[in-house]
């Protein structure tokens, strides 16, 4: 039993002196599947973060994360009715993300992941452009849901030991909005994104 109990404190020992720290920053492709709107595209918005990277093999790791996420969705379809003038609406969704992936390492170099997302909705706003006039507009937050799940498939390249990067994509899995009050009332409204970012190892 003791030398059972010493195995496992080496163990979680070596783990503890593995982990890894760093900070994560990119741009995010964010949009709203089954929107509503036939003329809708991608939003860019930009995410940053920390994250810690723990051994489990020696081919595979976990990497949980804390990141501040902008998602959300831009269309372009609505036009006034009087002069034409096209309007771009955009719509932010501001998140505190907690991604949990576990990453294989086919190289030292080169990494592949998959795992979920939690993300808590800390903000919601929104702008409306046509021209070079942009005018904020007022976005309830009560209208959109306060947690989002989603699964995140993505790849990574270390240049060298601390500076890396990383591309990943998001399939949201849960209605962003509340009964349907904003976009379609089919119950479809879900987070989807890919991001591209720089990581950094201290």
């Amino acid at each position: 039993m003791k030398k059972v109990i010493l195995g496992l404190a080496v163990v979680a020992s070596s783990m503890t002196f593995a982990q890894q720290f760093g900070a994560k920053a990119g741009a995010n492709f964010s949009s709203i599947s089954d929107e509503g709107y036939s003329e809708s595209k991608s939003k860019v918005g930009f995410y940053a973060g920390f994250f810690m990277n723990a051994p489990l093999t020696d081919k595979l790791n976990i990497q949980p994360e804390v990141l501040y996420n902008n998602m959300g969705a831009t269309v372009t379809s609505i036009k006034a009715p009087i002069t034409n003038a096209t309007y771009e609406t955009k719509l932010n969704l501001d998140y505190i993300a907690v991604p949990v992936m576990f990453q294989y390492n086919a190289t030292p170099e080169f990494f592949l992941e998959a795992g979920p997302q939690f993300s808590f909705l800390v903000n919601a706003s929104g702008d409306v452009k046509s021209g070079d006039v942009k005018t904020t507009y007022k976005v309830n937050k009560d209208d959109y849901n306060n947690f989002d799940f989603a699964l995140g498939v993505g790849a990574g390249f270390w240049f060298t030991p601390n500076i890396g990067i990383n591309a990943r994509y998001l399939a949201g899995f849960t209605d962003i909005t509340k009964n349907g009050t904003t976009f379609n009332n089919d119950g479809s409204n879900k987070n989807n994104g890919f991001q591209l970012g720089l990581n950094y190892r201290f």
